[in-house]
């Protein structure tokens, strides 16, 4: 029985599973043809990197300055990244301050949540424009995985502008120095509503902060105690906000100066001290080089490897950059048997269809509810712990859903409307027609067009030696193999 008529037999939800488990073993079906495989770094042989670091690798950004060899590339891609997003922010930012909801009437209470509601759409939408309208999207990208890793929600916070602030300050240290970026994490208002600091005092410590910031953030399980935290939770005590500026603020009044023994180490620890502590552990550095290992390469780590690529990290002072040249030029990151080995995240799914194709979107609401409705909605991830990710986002819904999406991308469903009523063409079937017409000559082979859309080959299409069409690509799209990078 073929792969199809295997999935096409099973409930929708074992049909899922079951598109995983083939998508990610297609990394070790045989590998492209040799015209691909030794093709010039500023053809074909970029796509991995440009399609792993960005959403997606549209015609136009396959090709990487001539001459590069994968280091050069590398250095050259990362140099180029940003620190501040393109796409103007919405005004209501610039001018908030925190509400006095205790002296507000009834009335003035629900015109409050009508207008935090809106406030948050536009946020998420704003964030989403900015992914498909930025010039390097490896800034988004890392910024998208500080924000799982540094979580923060609009549900417990309700504040979008603390939000948004907080993205800023993800962006601007997304590719710059993680010490830099733990200590201005660990000051973040957001962060310190999110996860209860903002209130914590000598006398009653809240735990949450000094808890995650250990479990999630740096050490990992199994690397503290108990006793550990509970006295880090001491250190932070005094951390909070001016409640006129919802700006950090230290209230030496609710700080615990006491002696405290964390990790080993004996001192009137603050905040700051802790901080330092936890980033001369080797485990942080493991834990961020993990993380990033299954956000670029693979949901399975190499141990080896991550201690390697920690030594690099630590030796880097933290700066990120190196850490991601590292990683980059691994030969893991470029090893075929890598390859599909990644989910794409609805955020990666959504954004990076619309930016292969430069579709057009109709309204900017439409973006953020159509990675809500995937599974990833921004500014409100799960938990504490983030988007799980990898094979978590595809589900039985969620696959139904990724499917209908395709289906409204490629005109599939208009089309099946149509003929039922006896309309006229497939608008969107002709718009990839031209798509498919308007690529550069080296990309006209219907081979060349695989490779620019799919990480690994198609599990139901099969790709003739020919010139490729706007049927090769809509079917190219329907295929699971889509669904991974």
């Amino acid at each position: 029985m073929s792969h199809r008529q295997t999935i096409e037999a099973l409930p929708l939800l074992r049909r899922a599973v079951l598109l995983c488990s083939l998508i990610l073993a297609a990394a070790g079906a045989p590998s492209r043809p040799a015209a691909a495989q030794d093709a010039p770094l500023n053809t074909a042989g970029a796509r991995p990197l440009l399609a792993r670091r960005g959403f997606a690798a549209p015609p136009g950004g396959v090709g990487t300055p001539a001459g590069l060899g994968r280091d050069a590339a590398v250095v050259a891609l990362l140099s180029g990244a940003g620190e501040r997003a393109v796409t103007p922010p919405p005004a209501w930012v610039a001018d908030w301050t925190p509400p006095r909801v205790k002296q507000m009437s009834e009335t003035q209470r629900l015109a409050l949540r009508a207008t935090l509601r809106d406030e948050a759409a536009e946020l998420k939408t704003w964030w989403l424009r900015e992914m498909l309208e930025t010039p390097t999207p490896i800034t988004e990208v890392m910024t998208l995985f500080w924000h799982s890793h540094f979580t923060s929600s609009l549900e417990k916070v309700k504040a979008p502008a603390l939000l948004y602030r907080q993205n800023v300050l993800l962006r601007r240290h997304a590719l710059g120095n993680f010490a830099e970026l733990l200590r201005a994490v660990a000051r973040d208002p957001a962060m310190l509503i999110y996860l209860d600091n903002a209130r914590s005092r000598r006398q009653a410590p809240n735990e949450n902060f000094a808890r995650e910031l250990m479990e999630l953030f740096t050490l990992g399980e199994g690397h503290y105690t108990e006793a550990d935290l509970k006295e880090a939770a001491r250190a932070f005590t005094g951390w909070s906000l001016d409640p006129d500026s919802g700006e950090f603020t230290f209230r030496p009044r609710w700080h615990d100066g006491g002696e405290k023994r964390i990790l080993g180490r004996r001192g009137a620890f603050d905040g700051d001290d802790v901080v330092g502590l936890l980033l001369a552990r080797p485990e942080t550095a493991e834990l961020i080089v993990t993380k990033l290992w299954r956000a670029f390469i693979s949901e399975t780590p190499d141990p080896a490897e991550v201690r390697r690529l920690a030594a690099v990290f630590r030796d880097a002072g933290y700066e990120i950059k190196p850490l991601l040249a590292a990683l980059f030029t691994s030969e893991a990151f470029w090893a075929e048997e890598n390859r599909g080995r990644l989910v794409k995240s609805p955020v990666d799914f959504v954004v990076g269809s619309l930016r292969l194709f430069d579709l057009p979107v109709r309204e900017d609401r439409d973006l953020a509810w159509m990675v809500r409705r995937l599974g990833q909605d921004l500014f409100d991830p799960p938990d504490v712990k983030g988007w799980p990710g990898g094979t978590h986002w595809i589900t039985g819904a969620t696959l139904l859903d990724r499917q209908a999406l395709i289906a409204r991308v490629t005109g599939a469903a208009e089309n099946a409307a149509m003929t039922k009523t006896g309309a006229g063409q497939n608008r969107r079937a002709a718009f990839f027609d031209r798509w498919a017409a308007q690529l550069p000559e080296d990309w006209q082979d219907a081979r060349a067009v695989t490779l620019l859309v799919l990480a690994v080959p198609p599990v139901d299409v099969q790709v003739l030696d020919r010139r490729a069409s706007g049927a090769l690509v809509r079917s190219l799209l329907a295929d699971p193999a889509y669904h991974v990078k």
